[in-house]
């Protein structure tokens, strides 16, 4: 059910069937569980949850008809910076490309096509994805896009024990189910979700002695009121993936701060918030089923976790700055007259992929290797490490 306070258009009649079948599962969960979930499991089951979740289950979600857009879905010329970074790491011995949350398969079919210009193919382009319908939308944007090279795209069903090539996360961490912990009175406090009868609410639970209180007493200011997300599961996402990369590159994008910034002081109420139909929204518990749930990404803890598995940190910077840096404003003044349609609309997409007031300062790039000696153009520009 959404916010009093925010006026959002309703679903219609299937998507609010849908949404009702959510909120049924969540009061059935919430009961066997005594009365309460943690927020995380909130978060696993209205995004994940089989046949329910809003990314295991058929609604749209990207692009004009759905909730967001990201960055692939503007224009090509985003592959096309990406991939000037990435022939340079691919190489024999190291050549397949494995992506986590694949989205539309827009960016799959452009880095393709990119990559494919610049004659460095990869030997396999791998996509691991939990949506079924985002799945066969991926093959059709690859069969339409690059139809002479689909052959070399294939679907998983777990992550592969070996990695040898590029990993690309592309807005995939923000999404993982987060712990929300709070600071009240001088107290730890768990936060999750309950049912008061009427509607889904938040509610606190003390939090015992253990692994996610030691991250928040680590993490967070030392003093005053304060709310924030943990992610144990992103980072042990990350961990997995840099033990299995024998030789490559792991690249993550998404948006978010290193530590010193995402818990700052005066960020004391978190970074959570929800996205329905291009809106906004800071109630997490809006929709449920309906509503992406995203929580900024620590990327100090994401480098951390990549070199705990023995990966190298090659790179942290803006999206601004690593877009700029593989030349996409070169990318762009080769798409046509600057009088063109073609033109205005493909420059309108970089000023916001670039602009420090739309996406290019808050989108960060972290770039973590094993057994690559390569250029970074992606990070010539603004080398950030030493802000983790």
């Amino acid at each position: 059910m959404p916010p009093a306070t925010a006026p959002l258009p309703a679903p219609d009649a299937k998507a609010a069937a849908h949404g009702e079948q959510v909120a049924a599962a969540l009061r059935t969960r919430i009961e066997a569980c005594g009365g309460w979930i943690a927020f995380d499991d909130y978060m696993r089951l209205v995004l994940y949850g089989p046949g329910l979740g809003y990314y295991a289950a058929g609604a749209s979600k990207l692009g004009p008809a759905g909730d967001f857009t990201t960055a692939p879905e503007m224009t090509p010329l985003y592959a096309q910076a990406l991939a000037v970074q990435m022939a340079a790491m691919l190489r024999p011995g190291a050549d397949e490309v494995l992506e986590l949350g694949a989205g539309s398969g827009k960016l799959a079919a452009d880095l393709l096509a990119a990559l494919d210009s610049l004659g460095r193919l990869p030997s396999r382009y791998a996509i691991l994805d939990v949506s079924p319908d985002l799945r066969e939308r991926q093959r059709a944007t690859v069969a339409e896009r690059v139809p002479q090279l689909a052959s070399r795209v294939a679907w998983l069903d777990t992550m592969p024990e070996r990695i040898a090539g590029v990993v690309v996360m592309n807005e995939v961490l923000d999404a993982i189910p987060c712990a929300l912990v709070a600071r009240v009175s001088g107290g730890w406090q768990q936060r999750g979700v309950r049912f008061d009868g009427e509607r889904f609410v938040l509610a606190d639970r003390p939090l015992a002695a253990g692994a996610l209180r030691d991250l928040a007493e680590r993490r967070f200011p030392p003093e005053g009121e304060y709310l924030s997300e943990l992610n144990p599961a992103a980072e042990a996402l990350v961990e997995t993936l840099a033990r299995r990369l024998e030789r490559g590159v792991l690249l993550a994008i998404d948006y978010g701060f290193p530590r010193h910034e995402y818990y700052h002081p005066q960020r004391a109420q978190g970074t959570l918030m929800a996205h329905y139909r291009h809106r906004a929204l800071t109630d997490p518990l809006a929709w449920p089923g309906l509503c992406d749930v995203t929580a900024h990404v620590d990327f100090t803890a994401m480098a951390e976790a990549g070199v705990r598995a023995g990966l190298r940190l090659e790179g942290f910077t803006t999206q601004a700055a690593f877009l700029l840096g593989c030349g996409v404003l070169d990318r762009l003044a080769a798409v046509g007259a600057p009088e063109s349609l073609q033109y205005i609309r493909a420059a309108a997409a970089v000023q916001r992929l670039t602009s420090p007031s739309e996406m290019g300062e808050l989108f960060k790039v972290l770039a973590l290797a094993r057994g690559i000696d390569c250029d970074w153009p992606g990070f010539s520009l603004a080398d950030m490490r030493h802000r983790l």
